[in-house]
């Protein structure tokens, strides 16, 4: 201590300059190596580790076992003795997939359902590779977007797998109880989710907007129940038939999952299908199976329609097949495009470019040969042909006209494009023409003898008819007198025209199983 009070005082500034400088440099290190442990990442593989044990933790007995992984980890020297099971969208370190089973396996997210209907499922779809080989091929415009659609939602990839068991992946599908398109849907679910059904369209074929409305419904019903085997159950069985199955088991005391619901025999196969086909799609090899190739990219093409333009003029300029560009635009039910109701098309992606190029050479010139028109009253089609100078046969066949109907006022009609007629149709038309029908009333002739006291008002009220009529069909004035046993002329309907109104197409057809009209209902609780 002497020694350091005999320095002069240089020597004493320069030693605490020193010791100042050597304070600095050791708190600069130790800010850096702080800041470093605080934001480093626990492992750079992405797998999380034990972490060390801190000052405030005592460490471990030396004899004391080492603390196990967490039974979630799977840990490198594990990995290539375990199966791992990918979760939706992790970052595995992967390249892109290179078709799109691998992208769907990497998305599969749902619980597995493992049990004896699985397995005959399994074997049913295994033992019929053509019809396996068909199926997949089919999807093949489709599948890419509806991935695209349930990895933008966050929804588990196996669902892009569903309208295999819906519909075998056939847009132009329908059902005997009236549901249409490969997601399925019923007139007035569709409705509900917002699916345009008129004269023109029919949305619940589209592939944009019934994808579109499908996912919306899945994801409501997966909100409601909380688990996507009840979701799917209620995607065909109807939300309400859930819910009650549900309430059921929770009053006996029964487990509340879908293996344990009490539900008709299509619903109990309804999932075991989609998990047969998860599977299969899994590990194809392992049922010797055959998917065909399926790019990781777009199939199609959404183009604008800014005119109406007939389908074989689309067609044409597209430089497509016409079975092509109706497996694309399955919704389309007419010969002609309406730009104000459907304001796009699909189409190949490379005939996408070749369509937009040939219809700006045919700006000026004109693109449809159809056009909407309204009838005025209720019209024989006879006589509607005959105003807009029209073969009968076509105007029934454009507009699916049935023998013996009559079409009634307001009808919408697609006719032929000429004269005053000569205008795209407007957006009123394009989303709400309908066509209304009413069987045709063939009148025959009956002789009828007067009573004592009858009169011409009489007599009509008694046989369901205007005494005007009475009196036209009888060359009489309406207030002319009628002698007793006086024989009139009077037209009534014929047993034809009673029979036709009992067949008129806008009655319910009956339903071939009880389980379909179960589930089919007007509402959404039902299945689609």
């Amino acid at each position: 201590m002497n020694l350091f009070i005999r320095h002069d005082l240089d020597q004493a500034d320069s030693s605490r300059f020193a010791s100042r400088r050597l304070t600095a440099v050791v708190c600069l290190g130790l800010s850096l190596l702080l800041g470093a442990c605080a934001t480093a990442p626990s492992s750079t593989s992405g797998i999380a580790t034990t972490p060390a044990p801190s000052a405030a933790v005592p460490a471990a007995e030396p004899d004391s076992k080492p603390m196990p992984a967490p039974a979630a980890v799977i840990l490198p020297a594990q990995a290539e003795q375990s199966f791992v099971l990918l979760k939706p969208r992790s970052n595995l370190g992967l390249v892109p997939p290179t078709d799109v089973w691998e992208r769907i396996r990497r998305g599969f997210a749902m619980p597995d359902l493992n049990n004896d209907l699985v397995r005959n499922r399994e074997q049913w779809y295994a033992s019929r590779p053509d019809y396996m080989l068909r199926m997949t091929e089919r999807s093949r415009p489709y599948l890419f977007h509806v991935v695209e659609e349930l990895e933008r939602r966050n929804m588990p990839t196996e669902l892009a797998l569903l309208p295999f068991i819906e519909s075998a992946f056939n847009p132009q599908a329908v059902s005997s109880a009236k549901a249409a398109g490969m997601w399925q849907f019923m007139p007035a679910t569709g409705k509900y989710f917002d699916l345009k059904q008129n004269l023109f369209r029919d949305d619940r074929r589209d592939v944009l907007e019934s994808t579109r409305a499908a996912l919306d419904y899945l994801q409501k019903l997966y909100g409601m129940f909380g688990d996507w085997h009840l979701a799917l159950a209620a995607y065909n069985w109807g939300e309400g038939s859930v819910g009650r199955a549900l309430a059921r088991n929770k009053t006996q005391g029964k487990p509340l999952t879908y293996s344990d619901l009490s539900m008709p025999n299509e619903t109990r196969y309804y999932v075991p299908k989609l998990q047969a086909v998860k599977n299969i799609v899994a590990q194809p090899e392992a049922f010797n199976t055959q998917l065909p190739l399926i790019q990781n990219h777009p199939y199609f093409k959404s183009v604008p329609i800014e005119r109406d333009i007939d389908v074989a003029v689309a067609v044409k300029l597209a430089a497509v097949k016409l079975e092509d560009f109706k497996a694309l635009n399955p919704s389309m039910n007419r010969p002609v495009i309406l730009a104000a109701g459907t304001p796009q098309i699909l189409l190949p992606w490379d005939n996408a470019t070749v369509f937009e190029r040939n219809l700006q050479a045919h700006a000026n010139k004109p693109l449809a040969t159809w056009t909407a028109w309204q009838a005025p009253r209720t019209m024989k089609p006879e006589d509607v042909a005959q105003q807009l100078d029209m073969p009968v046969n076509e105007l029934r066949s454009v507009n699916g006209i049935p023998p013996r109907m009559m079409i009634t006022a307001g009808s919408t009609l697609l006719v032929h494009r000429k004269g005053r007629l000569d205008s795209d149709v407007t957006e009123h038309l394009a989303d709400n023409g309908q066509l209304g029908l009413a069987p045709e009333v063939v009148l025959k002739r009956i002789a009828v003898k007067a009573r004592k006291g009858d009169s011409l008002a009489s007599l009509a009220a008694r046989h369901g008819v205007s005494e005007a009529n009475m009196a036209t069909w009888n060359q009489l004035k309406t207030n002319a007198r009628v002698s007793t046993g006086q024989t009139l002329t009077i037209l009534v309907p014929s047993q034809g025209s009673r029979r036709v109104a009992r067949s008129a197409p806008n009655k319910p057809a009956s339903q071939k199983s009880p389980t379909k009209q179960a589930h089919k209902t007007s509402k959404p609780q039902a299945k689609r």
